[in-house]
């Protein structure tokens, strides 16, 4: 596990919800609602925002923003909701922010777009980094390596609060693996953040520890400890 940096630290900063702070803010074009419950839009990304302390109320709308059959994902502190909501999934991850990042463009790398979005979830099936949609890209900067037109490596950006953006799919084809490729792009995508006067940062799995020594490697440093969590709509809100 990484060493715990102390900055930022203050309460209710907006990283510690970094989700709702992009809903709305820089990302509130995608967004959709039901009283204070927020989402992206479901072909752009699966995450989705409670308010701070949710009620009953919350849990209700958050079951009519989903519908029937839908999951609640949460990133974070996990909440803990009225009786019924049945939980699917939890991993224990990290996030970390940019401390000394070696920032800068690459010379290979090229701007990925609407284009590409086949041959990113092609890459996506084959890596698995993380979720990643159709219009996942349209969410900012996703910078990409080729190779004799196939694409072999990439990194992005996701979450963007107010001063800050999230560093995101970075991931190497395994027949590339050991070049460099993800040290190099998450420097380019870096760059275009830091040009911008932000901070990048990033989550991780707390048990991928290749991960989070590479991100060490390259500057970054742990701010909090997360749980990605999702829970199953009770069936009682369908009736």
């Amino acid at each position: 596990m990484p060493t715990k940096t102390t900055d930022p630290s203050a309460p209710s900063h907006v990283l510690d919800d970094p989700a709702r702070a992009s809903l709305l803010g820089a990302h509130a074009r995608f967004t959709e609602s039901v009283g204070s419950v927020l989402r992206y839009q479901p072909d752009v990304s699966i995450f989705v925002a409670l308010p701070p302390d949710p009620g009953e109320q919350d849990w209700r709308d958050a079951a009519k923003l989903l519908g029937p059959d839908g999951v609640l994902p949460t990133g974070g502190t996990e909440p803990t909701p009225p009786p019924g909501w049945e939980q699917v999934l939890r991993i224990p991850g990290v996030q970390m922010v940019a401390q000394n990042v070696a920032a800068a463009p690459d010379p290979e790398a090229v701007r990925l777009g609407a284009a590409d979005v086949d041959d990113m979830l092609e890459l996506i099936a084959q890596t698995n980094p993380g979720p990643f949609r159709h219009r996942t890209v349209e969410l900012g900067t996703y910078l990409g390596i080729r190779r004799g037109g196939r694409l072999i490596a990439m990194a992005g950006e996701r979450l963007h609060p107010p001063g800050w953006t999230e560093i995101s799919a970075v991931c190497t084809h395994a027949d590339f693996r050991g070049q460099g490729l993800a040290t190099r792009l998450v420097h380019a995508v870096a760059h275009g953040i830091v040009e911008r006067g932000e901070t990048p940062f990033l989550h991780t799995g707390a048990g991928n520890v290749t991960a989070i020594r590479l991100y060490e490697a390259l500057g970054f440093r742990l701010r909090r400890e997360v749980v990605f969590a999702a829970w199953q709509v009770p069936v009682q809100y369908s009736e």
